[in-house]
């Protein structure tokens, strides 16, 4: 199997994990949004850590974060990453599931552009017509929704942007969320000190909760690792097709197992979306059909 094959297969993965992370962050919702996203960053770099022992990485981690210029990269894409997390923790324990679902429907089509912009790709007829689709249908959302979705815009910009770092970053996947976390674990660690009223109160208070808080490590590592990978190693606008999957898994984890309102109009918008999915990705099988094994 190939770089790009892999990589396929890395981005299915990481989406698919994505689309049920929601459920996860509702069974933990007994702490507040903030925290959480600190404790994913904690919990992440000790996982991330442990790994870098087996694979004897320290030294290239050492010596990237002693270099300005990639640095710079780690805290960019790091600020990003931050973003999303907090937001989109935050609308999923206040019942915007399907607006953050929303954002991570506009992400690819912001992958598209920023393709273009960067990275010189280009798109024929089909795809202009599934991209006008698509458009078509997040603006159907606006009336539906009520008010402007600055929670869907900002995370699907954020993540967009995210992509684009990676794929410019001088550091590989594991190695650079690796950094990523390190960059940003003091600045977690000081709000569990500072706005935890004590270590019981950051943890849920039972060993039970404390476990399950924990297990926010593993559930960010897996999805992000595989995420990187194939940012690397097929194009943005691959990587923008099989990103909605996530969104469709959130979708109706949001409408069918938490009762949020969907109202005619926001489901005919998502309609011309998932319609817009199926000529891209047709388009696609048609030019480059790909053969996993």
């Amino acid at each position: 199997m190939n770089h790009r094959h892999s990589g396929l297969l890395a981005a299915i993965a990481a989406f698919s994990l994505w689309g049920i992370l929601p459920i996860y962050w509702k069974l933990i919702e007994f702490i507040p949004p903030f925290t959480i996203a600190a404790q994913r960053t904690v919990w992440s770099l000790v996982i991330l850590l442990v790994i870098l022992m087996f694979t004897k990485e320290s030294r290239t981690l050492i010596k990237s974060l002693r270099d300005p210029r990639i640095t710079g990269w780690l805290l960019v894409s790091g600020s990003l990453l931050a973003i999303n997390w907090v937001l989109y923790i935050w609308a999923t324990l206040n019942d915007r599931m399907i607006e953050g679902a929303l954002g991570y429907y506009l992400n690819p089509f912001f992958n598209m552009l920023f393709g273009v912009i960067w990275f010189g790709e280009r798109h024929n007829r089909a795809q202009i017509i599934a991209i006008a689709l698509a458009i078509a249908g997040v603006l159907l959302q606006f009336p539906a929704v009520g008010q402007f979705p600055w929670v869907a815009l900002t995370l699907a910009i954020t993540f967009s942007l995210y992509g684009v770092v990676k794929k410019r970053a001088p550091l590989g996947s594991r190695l650079g969320l690796t950094a990523e976390t390190t960059l940003l674990a003091p600045i977690a660690l000081g709000w569990l000190l500072l706005y935890s009223g004590s270590p019981a109160e950051a943890f849920g208070g039972t060993w039970p909760r404390a476990l399950m808080v924990a297990g926010c490590g593993l559930a960010t590592t897996m999805p992000l690792v595989l995420f990187g990978y194939a940012a690397r190693n097929i194009r943005l606008s691959t990587l923008g097709i099989v990103q909605f999957i996530g969104p469709t898994t959130q979708f109706f984890i949001g409408w069918k197992m938490y009762d949020e309102p969907m109202s005619t109009g926001r489901l005919l918008s998502f309609a011309l979306i998932w319609t817009a999915i199926g000529i891209y990705a047709v388009d696609g099988a048609r030019k480059r059909p790909v053969k996993l094994v």
